[in-house]
């Protein structure tokens, strides 16, 4: 039988490709395993190589099961890709933020009521009728005069100030006022003429030759050249900078504020002088009420908060007033008068007289008293 696919003992495929005979098929088989075995270890030895390169996991609610999604696959975020040093500065600078705010939050003191007792006090000062009000520095010089003689005038009034009373004071500038209150004018005046106006007479010349000369007849505009002058300390020289310059450089504090401010209770611990007052005042109080706490308590310990026997019973303070109703000494009643308390009945038995009794004080102690 002959076939298409057999011709002279040759085999023909499909494709085309003729057999070289019967010994050429087992010699083809053995040159094709023989390349295979040569060929396998160079296969073999790249995917060994293409096993090292790690490949990205992958992940999935099956490899996962006991997580949801969100949870088993959280992607990275920035701060990961930082240097740890970068992280470990923001870490410390967000936690140094935190301590010093809590720590500037607890150093704070203010007193527990102040603001219901200056809400009082401006209640109280409403009518504005105190000296103060009418007759302190604010009122006492030429509102028409020139600049630097308007704030010479506030200066004198507020050295006068301090050594009499405001309605003493008021009179003073009144005939100063009238007579020419400028710094030359004080100057050409003889002393008999200006001893009648105004006391010490030589105190005032010193303070104006150095007005003259060191500030050409105007007043220094700071604090260091304003208690430089003879006769100025602070709460003259923080007023005059409110008063004169418009500039608010500290709380003045003078007698009444210092007292008010300790029977208050404004202060951590009790001061011994005005300054020590406007110091700690100046711990707590807001800045924007420094201008106004000297005139408010001024007022309010000229009318109300008296030096001695103080009207505690009218003001509206004396409930939470740390120092109401016994901010004075109380006097002691002198021996026979109405007010003194009358000792204690005690019972004795008859015949004996009770030791604190003025018949026992009377008795000598060697005499025997006969039953």
């Amino acid at each position: 039988m002959t076939s298409q696919y057999f011709k002279n003992g040759s085999v023909i495929t499909r494709r085309g490709a003729q057999d070289p005979g019967p010994g050429g098929l087992s010699s083809c088989l053995r040159s094709k395993l023989h390349r295979i075995k040569t060929e396998q270890p160079v296969v073999v030895k790249l995917e060994e190589q293409e096993a090292k390169i790690p490949e990205k996991p992958t992940f999935s609610i099956e490899s996962c099961p006991a997580h949801p999604p969100q949870e088993a696959f959280q992607p990275k975020t920035n701060t990961e890709t930082l240097p740890s040093n970068s992280r470990r500065r923001r870490q410390l600078k967000v936690e140094y933020e935190d301590k010093d705010a809590t720590q500037i939050k607890s150093e704070h003191w203010e007193p527990v009521e102040w603001k219901k007792q200056l809400d009082h006090i401006r209640e109280m000062r409403s009518g504005r009728d105190a000296p103060v009000d009418n007759m302190g520095a604010e009122k006492c010089y030429d509102h028409d005069a020139p600049a630097e003689v308007k704030r010479f005038q506030v200066l004198v009034s507020l050295m006068l100030s301090s050594q009499t009373k405001d309605q003493v004071t008021a009179a003073a500038m009144g005939r100063l006022r009238a007579h020419g209150c400028t710094v030359d004018n004080i100057l050409d005046t003889d002393d008999e003429t200006l001893g009648k106006l105004i006391y010490p007479v030589g105190f005032w010349r010193l303070t104006c030759a150095m007005l003259q000369k060191e500030f050409a007849g105007d007043i220094p505009n700071s604090i260091q050249g304003l208690v430089g002058l003879p006769g100025v300390g602070p709460k003259m020289a923080h007023l005059a900078m409110d008063i004169a310059w418009d500039q608010v450089s500290g709380i003045g504090v003078d007698t009444h504020v210092h007292r008010i401010s300790n029977r208050l209770g404004w202060l951590k611990k009790a001061t011994k002088n005005p300054e020590e007052t406007r110091k700690a005042l100046e711990e707590w109080l807001p800045r924007e009420l420094w201008s106004e706490i000297n005139w408010l308590l001024v007022g309010f310990g000229q009318q109300v908060c008296l030096p001695i026997n103080p009207l505690c019973s009218v003001c509206l303070n004396q409930h939470n007033c740390p120092s109401a109703h016994k901010a004075s000494p109380v006097k002691r009643p002198k021996p026979g008068s109405p007010r003194t308390p009358s000792p204690l009945k005690t019972k004795t038995e008859p015949g004996k007289v009770e030791p604190s009794s003025p018949v026992a004080l009377s008795i000598p102690k060697k005499l025997k008293i006969r039953k």
